[in-house]
């Protein structure tokens, strides 16, 4: 045998040893089994939830701002004070509103004398009218046309003045009046029982109007605290799932070791639109809306605008049969899997449903093999879904990890995973 032909057996052998190394070694990672968390389909009970942020607002708050303009002289109560209804909070100096309803005073009493001047001279051209009338219906000859004609004109103009009087004083007694109104609103009182929440000014200052402000013309806000709520904002996509009654747990920022309870007492049917949306007019963007909770029993010491998170309770299912919500996944799947085994008949019953290429589901574990199922999940909870229809009692699933589920591959081998490694690396 040559040299030459003895170096190529060498290769050759070489080339098949290295050919069915990595043969085996392909081979091997095609029947390697991958690691999952394995479940068996339970019952449970369900809870499904809302979760929102929001803020603590009386039931009844009423803003107490200026309507005219003056000086603060005295300001009666402070910040969180209790008031009653009718009780005297604040004064604003009443000199220019005093001497405005002294001269509207002065000008009705002149109006008044003008208007008896102008009602004699109408009582006295009404009687030289009548003399003049008789005279005429007695004779062409006992008294002039023109006599008569200037009485009838002179009795019309003293008519005219006279009702013109009469508009003028009672223009002048409205005028009185909303001076005596403005002189009013110096002395400013508590529209409502409750605690003063907030002082926005101090003795001295200037109030104003709030025309184009509602912050500008604030002096005081006093809220009725025996009725709490908690205004929070929930998502379009939760909203509909609300209604009137349903119960909640809140949790008030200030108060970190209490649960109040409370009821959903109104959902709101527009959504909460921010300062940019309200002027651009767009809705482009995600919306919030505001949904009110009545407390059932706030802490006494409790004030507005103290942030808190509900959870509302918008169903319930007892002993519902549930998978974990890592467990349920969407796959591409334009045919349903070929099932022979009888004691899972529920699978046929979804078929008309699931003919659309992408379906949710879960893995189903047979013999070591991961097979997709498509399921209908009903109810979600904190960590499982509702199965309505598609999975039975029992049945071993693969409920993790996110990674595992997400690059499983349908008919793909799987074990179940060390689950004493996992908690050892979850500690560490």
């Amino acid at each position: 045998m040559s040299r030459r032909t003895k170096i190529g057996l060498v290769v050759a052998v070489v080339v098949l040893l290295v050919g069915g190394i990595v043969a085996f070694r392909i081979n091997k990672s095609r029947n390697a089994a991958t690691e999952v968390r394995m479940e068996q389909v339970g019952r449970r009970d369900l809870v499904s939830a809302v979760t929102a942020s929001g803020t603590i607002e009386a039931k009844t708050s009423v803003d107490i701002s200026a309507d005219i303009t003056g000086r603060i002289i005295e300001i009666a109560v402070g910040e969180g004070d209790l008031v009653k209804r009718g009780q005297f909070l604040l004064q604003i100096d009443p000199a220019q509103y005093e001497a405005a309803v002294a001269r509207s005073q002065g000008v009705v009493a002149s109006t008044q004398a003008i208007l008896l001047q102008t009602k004699a001279s109408r009582d006295q051209a009404q009687r030289a009218w009548n003399r003049a009338k008789q005279l005429t219906e007695l004779g062409d000859n006992l008294i002039a046309p023109e006599t008569a004609e200037q009485a009838q004109t002179a009795l019309e103009v003293a008519e005219a003045n006279y009702q013109s009087t009469k508009a003028q004083l009672e223009q002048a007694r409205a005028g009185l009046q909303e001076a005596k109104d403005n002189l009013s609103k110096t002395r400013l009182t508590a529209p409502i029982s409750g605690r003063v929440v907030r002082l926005a000014v101090e003795e001295g200052e200037v109030a104003v109007p709030g025309t184009f402000s509602r912050e500008t013309g604030l002096l005081m806000t006093v809220a009725d605290l025996s009725v709490i709520l908690a205004k929070v904002q929930v998502d379009e996509t939760d909203v509909v799932r609300l209604k009137v009654r349903d119960s909640v747990e809140v949790n008030i920022d200030a108060y970190p070791d209490t649960t109040f309870s409370g009821r959903v007492t109104k959902v709101s049917h527009s959504a909460k639109l921010t300062a940019t949306q309200t002027a651009s007019g767009s809705n482009d963007r995600a919306v919030d809306f505001d949904v009110e909770i009545t407390l059932q029993k706030p802490p006494a010491d409790i004030r507005p605008d103290l942030s808190c998170t509900a959870r509302i309770v918008t169903d319930t299912r007892n002993s519902a049969l549930s998978i974990p919500i890592i467990a349920l996944t969407v796959r591409d799947h334009e045919k349903i899997p070929n099932e022979s085994d009888a004691a899972a008949p529920t699978v046929d019953t979804l078929r008309a449903r699931f003919q659309k290429r992408e379906a949710e589901g879960v893995f189903i574990v047979r013999d070591g093999a991961a097979t997709f199922r498509p399921v209908k999940v009903g109810v979600a909870g904190d960590e499982y879904f509702e199965v309505v229809d598609g999975l039975r009692e029992g049945e071993t699933i693969v409920a993790g990890t996110y990674q595992a589920i997400r690059d499983l591959k349908d008919g793909a081998k799987v074990r179940q995973a060390d689950t004493t490694k996992t908690r050892e690396a979850k500690s560490s």
